[in-house]
């Protein structure tokens, strides 16, 4: 096969394209000992920017992110976080027409999981390519024109946002908690209730879903009837997420707890 980026056919010269993307891994490549500063510079003279270019770029880089007054600091002394940012930002110092992102806001805390978030859109609203990989569904429906679902290295179903979530629009989904547990309440639902189909989400927590309307009332009486101390129930809005599960039969919530608790590479995700 071939590999063609911007034209450029990579399979013959696979640096003659190497201007043109960006490439921002999960663990950071950048260099403890030397300042943020310094870091930044530093990859954009490995893309042949000039001395002033760099510098300016850097500063620059370094104030739309957040960093400036850790410019001067070492890499080694930031926080998770910070390293995050400083590491997208040495992907696009040089300014290239694709972004590749593995995973850019796991493991970070939520105030810089959501400037990365702004700062991805902002990119792909100026033009750039972002390929971007992550296990948290809302997040690629969220910044994603197109969604590539893996599940053990295979792209098992890849559309934009809109096609696949137009055949889980018509579902109607109600999600209800209670209090008391109620063993095999799942199963006494179904065998009550045979046009609905019933999801556990959690312990205390089901997922109902129909493609007609659902008689909330009877439900929560029925509940109530098996001992279940109902606290909610609230309709939903179908998501990427229902897609997902529905695709490829892996709870989404369960993936992204493995993927976090062993630090790896999970079962399936969103490209």
């Amino acid at each position: 096969g071939t590999i063609s980026i911007g034209g450029i056919d990579c399979t013959r010269d696979p640096k003659a394209a190497q201007h043109l993307t960006g490439v921002v891994i999960d663990e950071s490549n950048l260099y403890a000992e030397l300042t943020g500063f310094d870091n930044l510079c530093f990859c954009a003279a490995l893309h042949g920017m000039r001395k002033a270019e760099r510098k300016a770029e850097a500063s620059r880089l370094l104030e739309s992110f957040g960093l400036s007054e850790a410019a001067h600091r070492k890499f080694a002394g930031y926080s998770k976080g910070m390293k995050r940012k400083l590491t997208i930002a040495a992907g696009i110092i040089h300014r290239p027409e694709i972004l590749f992102l593995d995973e850019p806001t796991t493991g970070i805390d939520v105030a810089s999981a959501r400037q990365i978030r702004q700062l991805i859109a902002d990119l792909r609203r100026h033009g750039t390519t972002v390929f971007l990989t992550t296990h948290y569904i809302e997040e690629a429906e969220r910044l994603c024109d197109r969604i590539a679902f893996i599940v053990a290295g295979r792209t098992v179903r890849i559309d934009t946002v809109e096609n696949l979530v137009q055949p889980v629009k018509q579902k109607h989904v109600v999600q209800i908690s209670y209090a008391s547990a109620v063993e095999n309440i799942q199963t006494r639902l179904s065998e009550a209730f045979p046009d609905l189909e019933f999801r556990t989400l959690s312990e205390g927590s089901i997922q109902v879903t129909a493609r007609a309307g659902i008689p909330v009332g009877p439900l929560v009486r029925f509940l109530e009837e098996q001992g279940a101390e109902v606290a909610e129930a609230r309709r939903m809005r179908p998501s990427l997420e229902d897609v997902f599960v529905e695709i490829t039969g892996i709870e989404a919530d369960a993936m992204r707890k493995e993927k976090e608790k062993s630090g790896g590479g999970g079962g399936g995700g969103a490209s």
